[in-house]
């Protein structure tokens, strides 16, 4: 039996069909790997889950515990501020066979384990928003009960984009600030490309266009040269004393790099504040 049949016997419950669990849920219909009708949707907000179940054609239950028990995996995609009041009222119905995979940032893979004691395979799952259209970076990393079953679960994950396995702490904070917070980062520095085009007169329409071919182009060619690191790829489109190098020359003396990396910092401090304002268990 390949991965992919293995995926195809799962009932995959979504717990939460905010922006990403929605991104999740797209992703998973779209591989054709996923049988729609294994797919099962619940979500606190009940005209939210009419709208969902009906734009993506999925069987939707009115609660967590119907969805817990009707699936094998279940994913939980409620708020991290929300976690604890969703799921531990309803611990023990998971069992040891069940898959649960939680995409609440800051709630590490310990307090998850406490929380749901009876689940023994457990996965602290990071995508980020581009998983709409099957570009995300997914990092991920699991208890020991789930050894046995993650090529599979991986193969489920790459519906979505790549998938990093990382160890849960200093790595998946790591992996929350850069990818998840990634895009987030990189869409503020395509701001500052595009105001400065149109304080030059290029239209706000085409000083996007401008804007998202040339990160993209960037990329593009990064990933052409997987082999190559992005100090040579930068070399390779720097003139000595050109236009290039000028900028360049300009942004190191301002510290952009430093600026960069205290605000990475600052936000893996609020990862970390997720999980120590939320609710312990001891």
């Amino acid at each position: 039996m390949t991965t992919h049949d293995v995926i195809r016997t799962q009932k995959i419950g979504i717990m939460g069909v905010g922006n990403m669990g929605q991104a999740v849920l797209s992703a998973f219909i779209d591989s054709g790997i996923v049988p729609r009708e294994n797919i099962i949707i619940a979500n606190r907000s009940e005209r939210k889950l009419k709208k969902v179940a009906n734009e993506f054609q999925v069987r939707s239950v009115n609660t967590n515990e119907q969805l817990i028990d009707e699936s094998n995996v279940v994913i939980i995609g409620v708020k991290p501020q929300d976690l604890y009041q969703a799921i531990e009222p309803i611990a023990s119905s998971f069992h040891e066979d069940h898959v649960v995979i939680s995409l609440a940032a800051g709630i590490p893979l310990a307090s998850l384990e406490k929380l749901i004691p009876n689940a023994k395979k457990i996965l602290r799952v990071l995508p980020n928003t581009a998983a709409k259209i099957k570009l995300s970076v997914i990092a991920y990393s699991s208890s020991a009960g789930a050894t046995h079953h993650l090529k599979w679960i991986e193969d489920l994950l790459s519906t979505m984009g790549f998938v990093v396995a990382v160890e849960d702490g200093e790595m998946m904070e790591a992996m929350v600030v850069a990818s998840s917070s990634g895009i987030g980062f990189v869409y503020e520095l395509m701001m500052y490309w595009q105001e400065w085009l149109g304080e030059r007169g290029i239209s706000a329409n085409i000083a996007k266009q401008v804007t998202t071919k040339v990160f993209a182009g960037a990329a593009a060619m990064a990933e052409a040269a997987p082999q190559v690191s992005f100090e040579e790829l930068l070399r390779k489109v720097t003139s000595l004393k050109g236009v290039t190098a000028a900028g360049l020359e300009s942004i190191r003396e301002l510290e952009i790099e430093r600026a960069l990396r205290i605000s990475f910092e600052k936000a893996a401090m609020r990862d970390k504040e997720l999980g120590q304002t939320w609710i312990k268990i001891d």
